[in-house]
């Protein structure tokens, strides 16, 4: 998180419905080695209250949770190199802009029986986006094959604790030299969901 305040103004409702819509991040917790890492995708509960993901077995984070663990999941969107000539002022530095949220809480495995339901919630979240495409549904697959992998992954849980967001989009500069830089972010960006970082941009209140 970046420490200037003035980047943490989004309340903790806009930042669990970014986390909500984007559903993918990076889990880390600590092992004895150092911190383990993971990209997962997830579903946040309606209440923004807990995240239900799913491991590989083998995963070294599944492979800790043999009780419950502190944890924190970064989601990350837009991002991109800010150019100090596109402010077309003085004395400028580069810098990055980007958005990221922050869910920390205790994840914990849950119980095996309740991995299918997962499955079908996640598939269901991402598969409804992708109308008018008929939804892929697990019944598709042939049973067997299907039981066979679902005993190769596990389900978890994280119920958060902790919400923080940086919105980091200019909006310590001047109003006409955030849009001049929201302009170079759209025309010569060099990041991720530069349309996105630009239309956030221009949108700072």
């Amino acid at each position: 998180m970046h420490p200037n305040q003035v980047y943490h103004t989004a309340d903790a409702q806009r930042n669990l419905d970014f986390a909500r819509k984007r559903a993918f991040g990076v889990l880390t917790v600590s092992g004895e080695d150092g911190p383990e890492i993971s990209h997962i995708p997830f579903v946040l509960s309606e209440a923004g209250k807990t995240l239900d993901l799913h491991l590989v077995r083998s995963n070294p984070i599944a492979r800790l949770l043999t009780t419950p663990l502190k944890a924190k999941i970064v989601i990350s969107g837009g991002d991109s190199y800010i150019s100090p000539d596109w402010y077309e002022v003085d004395d400028q530095v580069p810098t990055w802009n980007y958005v990221a949220v922050h869910l920390t809480g205790i994840l914990e495995l849950r119980p095996q029986e309740e991995m299918r339901e997962l499955l079908d919630s996640q598939t269901s979240f991402f598969e409804e986006q992708l109308r008018p495409k008929e939804p892929w549904r697990a019944r598709k697959m042939n049973p067997d094959v299907l039981d066979k992998m679902m005993r190769q992954i596990v389900p978890c849980r994280m119920a958060i604790t902790t919400v923080d967001g940086t919105w980091k989009l200019s909006q310590n500069k001047p109003d006409p030299v955030r849009m001049r830089a929201a302009d170079g972010v759209a025309a010569y960006g060099l990041g991720t969901g530069l349309d996105v970082l630009a239309a956030l941009m221009r949108g700072v209140k």
